[in-house]
């Protein structure tokens, strides 16, 4: 018995390991830069995408419809990631939706125990909000609020990232499924959240060898 004990640790448990590792489709790969240049939003407030890693998002002027993509959101994604430092979710509303979006807000509280500062909510006029939107350059389109169910991953150049693979180009995530969310949204932001900490290392490491 202790014979076969020992043969199923040595054989089995490596090809556990390697398919739990193996298990994301862009696990240690680098997410594809989709869009350059990202109009950022330090051009019309003081917010900014620079030197964050930002999931973008636009709730619309309808937004009393999005607490459950907005708790979709929180819950697989925001909750994981919250303590890394340079990780912000900034969602883009139309003007005069304040008062929806401290509904949202208020509602985002009960349903965590996490701190909600990096979950950020900024109003443009709808020339400004459209700059943005259409700086994406994708496939997808606002609706008449100026709202859209997807939500986009930025990185710290203002860089729009997603997949570009044998499945096609995909731009945004779905806030309205989970299983968009579980299956490609958190994996993507694992990897590049991973490229950032592999970037930050190599920086500190370029700055001690000249010290």
């Amino acid at each position: 018995m202790r014979k076969y004990i020992v043969l199923t640790i040595l054989f089995v448990l490596p090809l556990v390991v390697y398919l739990f590792f193996a298990s994301g489709i862009n696990h240690f790969a680098q997410l594809p830069v989709l869009k350059n240049n990202v109009t950022d939003v330090s051009d019309y407030s003081q917010e900014s995408f620079k030197n964050k890693i930002t999931i973008l998002g636009f709730f619309g002027s309808n937004v009393q419809d999005k607490h459950g993509d907005a708790l979709n959101l929180n819950q697989k994604i925001y909750k994981r990631f919250y303590q890394f430092k340079d990780f912000q979710f900034l969602m883009i509303q139309p003007i005069g939706t304040d008062s929806l979006v401290l509904n949202l807000k208020n509602d985002l509280k009960r349903g965590t125990d996490t701190d909600l500062i990096n979950w950020k909510f900024i109003s443009l006029g709808n020339e400004e909000l459209n700059s943005v939107f259409n700086s994406l350059n994708t496939n997808i389109s606002l609706d008449s609020n100026y709202g859209t169910p997807y939500v986009f991953i930025i990185d710290r150049d203002s860089n729009l990232r997603g997949r570009d693979d044998d499945d096609g180009i995909k731009y945004g995530y779905d806030s309205r499924s989970v299983a968009d969310i579980n299956n490609n949204m958190l994996d993507d932001v694992k990897v590049i959240l991973a490229e950032y900490r592999m970037a930050l290392k190599k920086n500190n490491r370029f700055k001690e060898s000249l010290e």
